[in-house]
Formats: structure tokens, sequence, C-alpha cells
């Protein structure tokens, strides 16, 4: 008979913490987990493969399960201001994961960075903001703090390369990562998740490229006001929120459009441009940004109907939606190497290389089994390991 002491002497309270945070019942857990129950119970003990699959699922590093107590970490929802207790509670289990993904993606970037965010500058705490600032400025400043001119925007050969410069500006120039996955929840595009030293972003990578790029803003938003969020495609949680909580929402849902689409250079183009939904995608293909980015302009600037604007972009938004169970396509590899990011991927196998810690760690920092790394490495790493 298996008794306790033929597995990994973990600490049991973690083991529900860890699943508790997650969101899954015991019941639940049990589908993926048999022996949960007698885990933290202290009645049994855990393998060090079941160990990493509680880790992967639960989305907490290896390493807590053998903390002596669960961490104190914040409720996950109080960093949410600009979001009710309801609407937080209404978030679908699957883009809860990734919440704890993405948490769990800001503990591996203060692990490799050794708590230190790499970035020479970082925007949520050198851009000073308050719900009183004019939305002009903010994008003004946002723009002057990445350094990326309308001109160098423009030239970007296509929303696909946009997007991936956007990725590395804001990790290069504003402390900023930006992780991707496909969430399987079509109203959701994306959230932020605030830290003083390692802000992250996580987009929905099925929604459109174009989408993604106004995501990436619209989070920025978020951050720069010390906030976590989300970005919906419908956001009738506003109305509930206090006067501060809409001005922030109010200026996040703007900020795209007006670091992207500068008013005066739109005021130009737009003479003589008959106003409608194929202007708005002419102009979206120059400037790389969303037709629905270029639609908020227009509603802005009132030549379009708020009902127009918004059926537009629930039709803009139906167009990229995947069937109902449709399975994810594509390479594996490619899309580890799309979600994770070169910049954070050169980051951990730096590391790897400076003997900081080995394969089954590194392969931990990147999210995937330990016999995907060699051919990962090989397509993505510079080589074997």
């Amino acid at each position: 008979m298996a008794t306790a002491k033929e597995g990994l002497p973990i600490t049991p309270a973690i083991v529900r913490w860890a699943r508790e945070r997650s969101g899954y019942s015991i019941e639940d857990a049990k589908r993926h987990f048999k022996k949960i129950a007698a885990w933290e119970a202290g009645e049994a003990l855990p393998t060090y493969a079941q160990v990493e699959d509680m880790a992967d699922r639960f989305k907490v590093p290896v390493a807590v399960f053998f903390f002596p107590k669960p961490p104190e970490v914040p409720p996950l929802e109080k960093s949410f201001r600009t979001l009710t207790a309801e609407d937080f509670a209404a978030i679908p289990r699957r883009v809860r994961f990734f919440l704890r993904q993405g948490q769990a993606m800001q503990l591996n970037l203060a692990e490799l960075n050794d708590g230190k965010n790499p970035a020479p500058h970082l925007i949520t705490r050198d851009l000073k903001v308050t719900p009183n600032t004019s939305l002009g400025k903010i994008a003004a400043d946002v723009r002057k703090f990445l350094g990326v001119s309308v001109d160098q925007q423009a030239a970007w050969k296509n929303v696909d390369e946009a997007l991936e410069k956007w990725r590395e500006v804001f990790a290069a120039k504003a402390g900023i990562y930006a992780f991707k996955d496909a969430f399987r929840a079509p109203n959701y595009f994306g959230f932020c998740l605030y830290d003083d030293e390692f802000p992250v972003i996580y987009i929905n990578n099925s929604s459109a490229k174009s989408r993604q790029i106004f995501t990436l803003f619209h989070e920025l938003g978020h951050l720069l006001f010390h906030t976590s969020g989300v970005d919906l495609l419908d956001d009738p949680f506003i109305k509930h929120l206090g006067d501060a909580e809409q001005k922030i929402e109010i200026i996040c849902n703007g900020l795209a459009a007006r670091v992207l689409v500068p008013d005066d250079l739109l005021d130009q183009m737009l003479k003589g441009m008959k106003i409608g939904r194929l202007a708005a995608s002419q102009l979206g293909d120059h400037f790389n940004v969303s037709r629905e980015v270029i639609y908020r302009k227009f509603l802005d600037r009132g030549l379009i109907a708020a009902d127009e604007y918004v059926a537009a972009a629930k039709e803009w938004a139906a167009q990229m939606k995947k069937p109902e169970g449709a399975e994810p396509s594509g390479n594996y590899y490619n899309s580890q190497h799309a979600y994770l990011g070169q910049r954070y991927i050169d980051l951990a196998f730096t590391r790897y290389h400076q003997q900081r810690f080995d394969q089954r760690q590194l392969a931990e920092y990147l999210n995937m089994k330990p016999k995907s790394l060699p051919t990962f490495a090989e397509k993505f790493a510079g080589g074997g390991l």
C-alpha cells in the first residue's frame, strides 16, 4: 500500500490555496487530479510530475508548493478598480485562467530580472496622469514616451508587423511585456495586471491583429492609472462606476484612437472623403490600426451616430469569431513564439545559458513541457540547448 512518504513533501495547505485561487472546486479538480483531496488533507503526496501538472493548471510556480505556508497575495479582483464585483464575477473561467497565468508571468519576470524591471524608464512610474488630465495631453505624452513617430508607424508594412513592433516598444521603452493566447471568449479582447515593477498586458490572439493593437493601448490606459483592467466588446459596467473610475474607463476607450491616429492628420485626410465603413477600412490600413479605432474617431467628431458605431464594432468582431467549439489551429511552436514574444524568450534562454537554472525550470518559464524545448530552441533561440 502506498504511503504519504512515497511522494514529494509539499505543503497540503498550498494545494488547496492554489486550487481555490484558480477557481476550481474540489469536484472539478478531481477530474484532473484524482488524489487531490488526499493531498490537501496531507494523507498522500504527489510525484514531481503531478506537482508540475498542478503548477501548470493552477498557474503558480512549482516552487510555491514547497513553501511552508500559502503566500500572502491580495485577491486579484481588488486590483480591478474599474470593474464592479459583479462584473468581475462574470468573467469566464478560461479568461480567469489567463488572469492567473498573467500573475505567473509577472512572477517569472521578477525572477528572471532579479526583481528589477530592465527598461531604462517605466511608463507607469514616470508618466504622471490623473482622471482630470485631458485625453489629448495623455495621448501626446504617451507617443513621446514611446518614441515612435506617425511616419514610422505608417511605414510598417502591415498590421502584423505593427503589432510586433508595438509589443517590442512597450517592453523596451515602457517596461511593459505584452503576452498573448487564445481566450476562446470572443467578447474579451484582453486585460492588464498592474504591478509597481512588472505590469503586464494579455491579448486575445483570436481577435484581429489590428484589434490587438487597440487592446494594447486600451490596457496601457489602465496601467497609467495604476489599475488592472479588461477590454470588453461591450462595456455597460461603466454606468455602475464612480465618477473617477468612469473617467478612467472613458480615457482608456479613447486612448488608442488619440495616440495612433493624431487628430490634425486625420482632419487633413478626411477632406473630401465620404464618411462610412469603407473610409474606416481605408484609413485603418494607412495607420495600421483597426477599423474600430477610426470609427471611434468618427464617433467622437459626431460624424456617425452611436448606434452605427456599436453596430459596426459588433459586425467586425463577429467576422473574427471562430465556430463554437473550434479547435486551435497552426503550428504549436509558432503559436508559443507568438504568445510569449521574442524578447521574453530571449530573456529566459539567456538566463538558462548563464546556468541560473536547468532545462526543467526553463520549460516552466516558457509554459511548455521539457520534451518540447529542443525543437523550440532550434527554431527561436539560435540553436540547440
